[in-house]
């Protein structure tokens, strides 16, 4: 795809992701819980690049998904995606101040009500995603469906839920977070191993998402879920490990939050085992590998493949 196209859509495709999220985020006006609505709704419009939404929406137009039942799901995620920072960036977590150029939730609005903001988020996840099944209803009342159909996009929605569910959980990015936190907790000397335990599920577990659910809900076979889970593992694990590398070659302007903070806090990451230069020749190989696994599966799927190529080298 020519770079020109290719970026006039990216502006396209993550405006419309954008207008999405903020179609489902709460109204806090007339709330007596304001004020945590409030955060909840800071925390998801200081910005962001939508990437999980974009790669579930882009997913779902790969296999032919054409209505509006993605779009919860596209909603839920990123608001997963945001609570996950706003907890990560809590003094007992990772300390941060600075998020995308703006202060984090807890230095905006305190601990407790960053705390609460982060359980509202994911808590309005899954309120979020659950309007799935409104939107079958609806269609279901306009146009002449079979009650086969129906209960078919039932199904898929269910298992659309359970697959966000368990990645985001403790087999997932929870999961994925508890062993990244006990390291840094108890100053462990982690395996290769144990390091790509913590990125597949803290970092890619979401990736996986998106694309699982993309493709669940556009009603692709088991087989296929599995090469999408696949090439979630591969993107997500490369994105970790350039945002390991950031964190070193990087600069706060651009990234728009602090770095340097994983030497200053003795964390062990990808660069810190492996290195610069063999950081970024396993980042290149992953993502390699993720476009071959999207080769064989049906539909266009040039706007994902250059996509995913532009993760790779990002400055932010």
């Amino acid at each position: 795809m020519d770079k020109n196209i290719f970026l006039s859509e990216l502006k396209s495709q993550t405006e419309r992701a954008e207008s999405v999220v903020m179609k489902y985020l709460p109204d806090p006006e007339e709330m007596f819980q304001h004020s945590v609505v409030e955060a909840m709704n800071y925390s998801v419009t200081v910005g962001g690049k939508r990437l999980r939404p974009l790669l579930m929406q882009e997913t779902y137009r790969m296999f032919r998904g054409q209505d509006e039942i993605v779009e919860p799901f596209m909603a839920a995620i990123e608001m997963i995606h945001t609570y996950s920072l706003v907890h990560d960036d809590l003094p007992c977590m990772d300390n941060d101040t600075l998020r995308r150029g703006r202060e984090t939730t807890w230095k905006k609005y305190g601990e407790a009500m960053a705390v609460l903001a982060g359980d509202g988020l994911l808590n309005y996840a899954f309120e979020t995603a659950m309007k799935s099944f409104d939107l079958i209803e609806k269609e279901g009342a306009l146009f002449e469906v079979s009650s086969e159909t129906i209960a078919s996009r039932y199904q898929s929605c269910a298992k659309a839920l359970t697959v966000l569910a368990e990645k985001a959980g403790i087999r997932g990015m929870v999961g994925g977070q508890c062993l990244d936190v006990e390291a840094e907790e108890k100053d462990l000397s982690l395996s290769e191993e144990e390091l790509l335990f913590i990125h597949e599920h803290k970092t890619a577990a979401l990736i996986q998402a998106c694309f699982m659910i993309g493709g669940v809900l556009a009603g692709a076979g088991k087989r296929q879920i599995e090469r999408l889970e696949k090439i979630g593992y591969n993107v997500g694990v490369a994105f970790q490990i350039r945002d390991d590398m950031l964190d070193v070659i990087g600069d706060t302007e651009t990234l728009g939050k602090n770095v340097g903070s994983d030497e200053k806090d003795g964390k062990k990451t990808y660069v810190t085992l492996h290195g610069l230069e063999q950081s970024e020749a396993d980042e290149k190989h992953l993502t390699e590998e993720a476009l071959e696994l999207l080769e064989g599966l049906p539909g266009k799927h040039e706007f994902m493949e250059e996509l995913i190529l532009s993760l790779l080298g990002r400055r932010s």
